[in-house]
């Protein structure tokens, strides 16, 4: 049989050259509802999802400031019958996993409905990929390793900070060797994000500096990673604007409806850009940090996060000068390198601002523990689009620099 070569069609003569092929970028979020008053919309978007029975994720926190109970309602009006999932303790841990996809097949549930913070809608993820995968979920640690459908997903943040409600990941904690593990996959980007600011008014002051400094921390390190394209630029600076307008006021006043909704908005944009965009070395120091001694994930990366960008500033300082354009420094007339320790300085006034603490020693962080945090940082999945390469030691250095 002759075989065909397929040829190029034939350029006419004079017409300019055909560009080459440049970078691709894709860009991938969920439905998103976003203002206040929206929870009403919750059944609507279970029932247009396909659920009638979901398996509703939340913890005893939000129990207690009322929004499942606010939730019901609107739930119960579309016929929509859930089954209440709370065991579930901060930092999502496997043998929780295991718990509730128990409980999500034991009740015949035919979707995911999380109210509340990163851990509630991580934990609901993950029961998805088990009930369309099986096995274990730390099996699945990595990227695209769930290839099976999952159920639908809804997801309704209590939080101003993970924006794991629209992005392709969820972190579960390894009891057994004590580190996070990073699960991914475009499978993971639930149906649909329902933000409803007026639920963040419940968290402490304490929670919205923790959880905002979290959102600045996707943010900034979205806008300097590897795979950083225009759409996520755009999202992670009008994020990194909105919180360093509207976090202080959030933390000062719970109760300032305007500034949750800022916060709200600026997580929801620092969400779609990481996880298109991805992180970086905070995120994979971070996650180790907490999975060995399970400590609050955005406390953490408030203070690793400007040892990272100082780090990272030393080769590809230039990715800085948008940074710290939106975090409010006068650029103009600034080298890069000036800019960039200057966006870091700003990062470190803000969070003292806030109450952060200033290093690992001031939450019982061992710096014996130091080697293991560098060999597992490695493993993580954010490592890979850090804009400078990491090492073991420099790992050991950023985690010394922030003790």
């Amino acid at each position: 049989m002759e075989q065909l070569t397929p040829t190029p069609p034939a350029v006419a003569e004079g017409a300019p050259p055909r560009p080459m092929r440049g970078r691709v970028s894709k860009f991938v979020i969920p439905e998103v509802i976003f203002g206040v008053g929206t929870l009403a919309e919750v059944g609507g978007a279970v029932r247009r999802v396909g659920g009638q029975r979901p398996l509703l994720v939340s913890d005893p926190g939000v129990l207690a400031a009322g929004w499942v109970e606010r939730a019901m309602p609107y739930l119960a009006d579309v016929r929509v019958e859930c089954c209440l999932w709370h065991d579930l303790t901060p930092n999502p841990k496997d043998v929780e996993v295991g718990e509730a996809f128990a409980s999500y097949v034991a009740s015949g549930c035919d979707a995911l409905l999380a109210i509340g913070g990163g851990s509630c809608i991580d934990l609901a993820k993950a029961v998805a990929i088990l009930s369309g995968n099986g096995g274990r979920i730390l099996d699945y640690e990595g990227i695209d390793r769930a290839t099976s459908p999952i159920p639908p997903m809804v997801m309704v943040p209590t939080t101003g900070g993970s924006g794991s409600d629209v992005s392709q990941f969820c972190v579960v904690t390894d009891t057994k060797r004590h580190f996070k593990a990073t699960i991914g996959g475009r499978a993971l980007i639930p149906e649909i994000s329902l933000t409803d600011p007026e639920l963040l008014t419940t968290m402490s002051a304490e929670l919205t500096a923790y959880t905002g400094i979290d959102a600045l921390s996707h943010a900034i390190e979205s806008a300097v990673s590897e795979a950083c394209d225009f759409l996520s630029k755009g999202l992670a600076i009008a994020a990194i604007r909105g919180i360093v307008e509207h976090l202080p006021v959030a933390v000062e006043d719970p109760l300032d409806l305007g500034a949750r909704e800022g916060m709200a908005r600026a997580s929801l944009q620092a969400g779609m850009a990481f996880t298109n965009a991805l992180l970086g070395a905070t995120h994979a120091i971070a996650h180790q940090i907490g999975g060995a001694l399970d400590l609050p994930h955005g406390l953490l990366n408030a203070i690793l996060l400007p040892h990272v960008m100082r780090f990272n500033a030393g080769t590809h300082a230039e990715r800085y000068v948008d940074v710290a354009g939106a975090l409010g420094i006068a650029t103009d007339g600034l080298d890069a390198a000036t800019a960039a320790e200057r966006a870091v300085d700003r990062v470190e006034e803000f969070s003292r601002a806030l109450g952060i603490p200033s290093g690992l020693h001031e939450i019982g962080v061992d710096p014996a523990e130091f080697d293991t945090f560098a060999r597992n940082a490695l493993r993580d999945a954010y490592i890979a689009t850090n804009p400078r390469g990491v090492s073991e030691d420099d790992v050991r250095r950023i985690c010394l620099a922030a003790y």
